[in-house]
């Protein structure tokens, strides 16, 4: 029995708003990184070393803008991911073209999770420039945001930057996709690949035929028949964090332009000081203009900036975040079924 969209809505949901809460201080810390005044503001100039009361400073700052978005932004992804792997799988197999029956299934898990993040990035571009901007709003030259501050306050002044140009919370959706594309482009079908493998893997190790698709034991059946939602979802969690750790070394240089370009958002539609002001110096802040300037000003370990806490906190969300999303949508899937098998005795 397949899963229904409300299904893929729950499991997504869940996920999400787990992750969101479990590693936002670790995104918190990547933007702070990857920020252009990060040595002026978080290094001491003396003595050259990192201000950690500063930079650990206000770690959930903007994050009930993300967790507010990405709930609609994550069942869009799912809902659209789903349907059209499916689609795709349809069509491949009723087609008589030798090229369509060809296709290898990478290609399609890459084509399913493109299309799922095009959509969902229309949802998330405003809630990331919100956050990215809030991350580091308290932590700017001139002493404003000295002191604690509530994370609700911070998301209100930012804002309010965006009163007279709100289109400008789109600000960086290429960019975000561009980052995107290439890491769901390169995770899915990684994740897709390593989740099959570890589950033929285990079917086998119950005695379950795969040639086949049955199997020969009664453990075998009687595994196959149980399979437990803990190690469905265990088995997705490694294979989401191998996936994902792949996928964020390839796209850390995109990442450090997108957050470029979100941090610059605030300050071009603000009449105030620049929370930013080293991107704005140069012409340009189309994607190749910001990425240009980068390494022509810091070189190449400029583009890889806060690259290593990007890997650890994406291979950690990423494993929670599959992993409570398949585990739970399996869950619903295998409660329908029963349902339905107790309707119709």
């Amino acid at each position: 029995m397949q899963n229904s969209a409300l299904d893929i809505w729950i499991a997504g949901a869940v996920a999400v708003v787990t992750v969101d809460f479990l590693v936002y201080p670790f995104d918190t810390l990547k933007t702070r990184i990857q920020s252009p005044n990060y040595n002026t503001i978080y290094k001491d100039a003396t003595t050259n070393t990192v201000r950690k009361n500063v930079l650990f400073r206000g770690l959930y700052q903007g994050v009930f803008s993300v967790v507010l978005s990405t709930i609609p932004a994550s069942g869009a992804f799912f809902t659209t991911y789903e349907n059209v792997k499916a689609t795709l799988n349809k069509t491949k197999s009723k087609s008589n073209s030798a090229i369509l029956q060809a296709t290898p299934a990478p290609m399609i898990n890459a084509a399913s999770s493109s299309a799922g993040e095009m959509v969902s990035c229309l949802l998330l571009t405003p809630a990331e420039v919100i956050k990215q901007n809030a991350q580091v709003i308290h932590n700017t030259p001139g002493g404003k945001g000295k002191g604690k501050a509530h994370p609700g306050n911070v998301t209100l002044q930012v804002l309010s930057r965006f009163r007279r140009h709100p289109w400008k919370l789109w600000s960086g959706y290429t960019a975000l996709v561009g980052r995107n594309l290439p890491s769901t482009g390169v995770n899915f079908p990684i994740f897709e690949a390593v989740k099959g493998y570890l589950v033929d893997r285990r079917r086998r190790r119950l005695g379950y035929n795969t040639a086949t698709n049955g199997a020969d034991t009664a453990r075998g059946r009687r595994g196959i028949q149980e399979e437990p939602v803990f190690e469905r979802a265990v088995l997705t969690g490694v294979a989401a964090s191998i996936s994902g750790s792949i996928a964020s070394v390839v796209t850390t240089p995109i990442d450090v332009v997108k957050t470029r370009m979100m941090l610059a958002a605030a300050s071009d539609s603000s009449s105030g000081a620049s929370t930013v002001a080293a991107v704005s110096r140069g012409k340009g802040n189309s994607i190749w203009a910001v990425g240009g300037r980068i390494f022509r000003e810091e070189g190449v370990r400029g583009l890889f900036r806060g690259g290593a806490i990007r890997v650890v906190w994406t291979a950690i969300s990423f494993c929670i975040y599959l992993s409570m999303y398949e585990g739970g949508r399996f869950y619903l899937e295998k409660r329908r079924a029963m349902r339905a098998e107790l309707d119709n005795s």
